[in-house]
């Protein structure tokens, strides 16, 4: 009887582990035959209507892409908070808007639609945020204002007016959702980085030379106050360089794609899209 009782407590942990996978596993799958149905459904006509006469990029898409972005677009808002701050109320719109330019991003990327978090907060325009930093002995607090930010395994935050003037001008190379989003994608490697999954492993040491050598090239610029295609902002660290780059290759690809061949190649590698067949004529 001790004996018995001995193996089954040895089994036991053994047991749960089996248990647990079981679970977990039976929960992925109903998760994906859930996300299957969502895609498979195509957009209420008001939503394609906004996005027709709100986002400029979405009329630029071929017709696949455009089906493509709608059905992850059903995914993403099925799985996402979308929250008002500052007393402003969540409309289609906004819905749509946050919606769409978050998912271009993973139009063809293989992922998990932004794990880690649920909640995308926003704001009616720039708002005041508070940060603090160590100054020696010294703990200091400082205010900024932002159109946006990306806490590491925690909520997106957005500031509407940028998102909307992000949404209706493609070609002006800031994207206040694009950049937040992308830092979703960069923290799914562990850390905030610059560094993101990449589709196959054989990516990663060119794509660390690549980087390495042209956000060096960025941060030379800055100290020197030489203009170029990336904003000057990417060249802060290596994580708002990927950020910043992302905005470039989805809304400036042909200038981005002349001035930095090597760099458009790899981000054309890492979303597995050319941008630059959407702007032509």
């Amino acid at each position: 009887m001790r004996q018995n009782l001995i193996y089954f407590l040895l089994s036991l942990p053994i047991l749960i582990m089996l248990a647990w996978f079981y679970f977990d596993k039976r929960k992925v799958k109903q998760r994906e035959l859930k996300r299957t149905r969502l895609r498979a459904q195509p957009l209420a006509p008001e939503y394609v209507h906004i996005l027709q006469t709100e986002f400029a990029l979405y009329a630029r898409l071929p017709s696949d892409l455009q089906r493509t972005l709608a059905g992850h677009m059903q995914v993403f808002l099925d799985e996402k908070d979308i929250l008002g701050r500052g007393d402003l109320e969540v409309t289609d719109t906004i819905r749509v808007l946050i919606a769409a330019q978050a998912c271009l991003l993973i139009l063809n990327r293989p992922g998990n639609y932004y794990p880690g978090f649920r909640s995308i907060l926003v704001y009616p325009e720039t708002y005041v945020a508070n940060s603090t930093h160590n100054d020696g002995m010294l703990q200091v607090t400082a205010t900024s204002t932002r159109a946006g930010e990306s806490w590491q395994r925690g909520p997106v935050i957005l500031a509407w007016d940028h998102v909307l003037q992000g949404a209706r001008d493609s070609r002006d190379g800031h994207n206040v959702v694009m950049h937040e989003f992308a830092h979703k994608l960069d923290e799914e490697n562990a850390a905030m980085d610059g560094l993101p999954l990449l589709p196959t492993a054989e990516q990663y040491q060119q794509w660390s030379e690549v980087l390495n050598a042209e956000f060096i090239v960025q941060q030379q610029k800055l100290a020197e106050g030489a203009d170029d295609v990336i904003d000057s902002y990417g060249a802060t660290s290596p994580a708002e360089f990927f950020a910043v780059v992302t905005e470039t290759f989805f809304e400036k690809p042909h200038q981005l794609g002349h001035c930095h061949p090597k760099l458009y190649e790899q981000f054309k590698l890492c979303y597995l899209l050319d941008p630059k067949a959407w702007f032509e004529g």
